[in-house]
């Protein structure tokens, strides 16, 4: 009864979020940390009327923002901006989805990397489909929920709670342990992973920035990772919120 109970809590989890949230389950990284179960926004953030966040699959995503901005609106609108350790337990939930690779077996073929190979010149809505199926912008989740633009379309700000300080800016090097390292299950630009820094890389004082544009090519993917001056304003840098569960 262990897993129809599990199952059970998951479907009365995702009745009660808000519209344009989804569960993430709690996911243990391969290093040994476990990140808590918490809901991210299916879509990037797009910017409403009055100038706070909205969730739209319609909506453009909310670019030219700068990091402490982007906190800043997610705060305002009652939400957490997605740091680090979930963007990575995101990536190793979705790795493990056959449904994510493009040979239908986990670890066959690519994992699909979203709007990458340049068929568009800026950040589209998540209604936009596009033509080519290795540019296919969602991703399912192990609890069967489709997030999209988690690789391609536009980088997401993250607040680095694994090398960051209290702002969630980078404080220190990448160690050869570290999550942001260690948490793929292959290599930097190898099967639509994506790209990320080698240990010992120094990006003091940037903020991270995850996923890929619609332009990154074989740099896009679920474990894409690259540093941005933090009160960059950047067309192809947008954001998620996040709440906990």
């Amino acid at each position: 009864m262990g897993n129809l109970d599990a199952d059970v809590a998951v479907v009365a989890v995702a009745c009660s979020l808000p519209p344009g949230f989804v569960a993430v389950p709690a996911t243990t990284l391969p290093c040994g940390v476990t990140v808590p179960a918490f809901a991210a926004s299916r879509w990037l953030a797009a910017r409403g009327p009055d100038g706070d966040v909205v969730l739209s699959a319609t909506a453009p995503p909310w670019v030219h923002i700068g990091y402490h901005a982007a906190r800043a609106a997610c705060a305002r609108a009652g939400y957490g901006l997605l740091t680090e350790l979930q963007a990575l337990a995101i990536a190793h939930d979705l790795a493990g989805q056959a449904a994510n690779w493009s040979g239908g077996a986990v670890g066959v073929g690519r994992m699909f990397q979203g709007l990458h190979l340049g068929s568009v010149d800026a950040a589209q809505p998540a209604c936009v489909v596009p033509a080519e199926p290795l540019e296919r912008r969602w991703h399912a989740l192990s609890n069967g929920e489709r997030i999209h633009d988690v690789a391609g379309n536009a980088f997401s700000w993250v607040f680095d709670d694994v090398q960051g300080d209290a702002e969630g800016v980078v404080a220190r090097c990448f160690a050869p342990g570290s999550p942001t390292l260690a948490t793929a299950p292959g290599a930097s630009m190898q099967q639509g992973l994506g790209w990320w820094p080698h240990a010992g890389r120094s990006w003091w004082g940037r903020a991270l920035a995850r996923g890929g544009s619609w332009s990154s090519r074989d740099g896009a993917g679920v474990f894409t990772v690259v540093d941005e001056r933090p009160q960059a304003e950047l067309a192809y840098v947008g954001f998620r919120c996040t709440l906990a569960l």
